[in-house]
């Protein structure tokens, strides 16, 4: 009889998200050579190859690619398993896995982290950065207890808890003799140099919406991964880009960014922490979204 052990399933399943040996041992908190033994181990009990190793690539073969959805099953029902048996105790204690969007993640964490820390602190948060898609799928199937990202969020299954409305901003660049005067108007000229990051990012639709019947010219020619990318690229003169309102005070730090006005109503976008309908951490996720609220106005500009 094949007896995998939960461990086994827990390197696969770092494994099969991150695709990289390293960064898979630092999400399971092991040395890479403990899991990379795991990993021949339980291809070794299974009696076929998993992963196919490259030089500096690794990839899921196609037994992995069955085994996969029955796997994170498993570890599913015994997270839900581990969390039913924390009823009763201490509210928001042990391990919480928090995804977090990346136009969210650096202006919102510094001021969660320290609050959660000081309120619970039996709690370990465990974070994980990605987009909306990849969060409400990893929640789905309870590799994440919850996560925050912007509305709408058109994913059956899932619970939402609204956070706050995060206004948005033009960044310019500071030394600019072509921007207009602000408020900038949706139709402004301006919007014609508007810079996006890369297609899967809501903050890239939310900016095209802004936009309305101007097209970004700037679009076809750069595609950037991080907001920080884009404020570097808009520094540099390079066009100007949409910013969300917890990021516009780190901007205007920076001497060669200038961060101006919408007219109004000012384009925003609503936050929301979203978490699977079935889960047992239902009311600990409810008072987390309630914490969150709570800081809105250490974010606002």
């Amino acid at each position: 009889m094949i007896r995998l052990t939960v461990r086994q399933m827990q390197y696969f399943e770092a494994l099969a998200q991150t695709l990289h040996f390293g960064r898979a041992a630092e999400l399971a908190g092991v040395s890479q050579p403990a899991l990379s033994a795991q990993i021949a181990e339980m291809e070794e009990k299974l009696g076929c190859a998993l992963f196919e190793r490259g030089r500096k690539t690794v990839r899921m073969t196609e037994d992995a690619t069955v085994l996969q959805p029955r796997i994170e099953s498993v570890l599913a029902q015994l997270r839900d398993i581990e969390s039913m048996a924390r009823r009763g105790r201490l509210a928001m204690e042990g391990r919480f896995r928090l995804g977090i969007i990346p136009t969210v993640a650096p202006y919102l964490l510094p001021q969660v982290l320290p609050a959660l820390r000081d309120r619970f602190p039996t709690l370990r948060v465990e974070l994980r950065e990605a987009i909306t898609a990849t969060l409400a799928e990893e929640a789905a199937g309870g590799r994440i207890d919850a996560f925050v990202a912007a509305t709408p969020l058109d994913f059956p299954g899932l619970v939402t808890e609204a956070l706050f409305t995060d206004r948005f901003f033009l960044a310019v660049p500071a030394n600019d003799p072509e921007l207009v005067d602000p408020p900038v108007p949706p139709d402004s000229p301006a919007m014609e140099r508007l810079m996006l990051l890369e297609e899967g990012h809501c903050l890239r639709e939310q900016a095209l919406a802004v936009c309305g019947a101007v097209k970004p010219v700037a679009m076809a020619n750069y595609g950037a991964t991080s907001l920080t990318t884009l404020l570097q690229m808009v520094a540099h003169g390079l066009g100007v880009t949409l910013i969300p309102e917890m990021a516009a005070r780190p901007a205007e730090e920076s001497r060669d960014i200038r961060v101006v006005p919408f007219a109004e109503p000012m384009p925003a976008r609503q936050l929301c922490l979203a978490w699977r309908r079935s889960s047992p951490r239902h009311n600990e996720c409810v008072e987390l979204a309630g914490i969150v609220r709570g800081l809105h106005g250490q974010l606002q500009r």
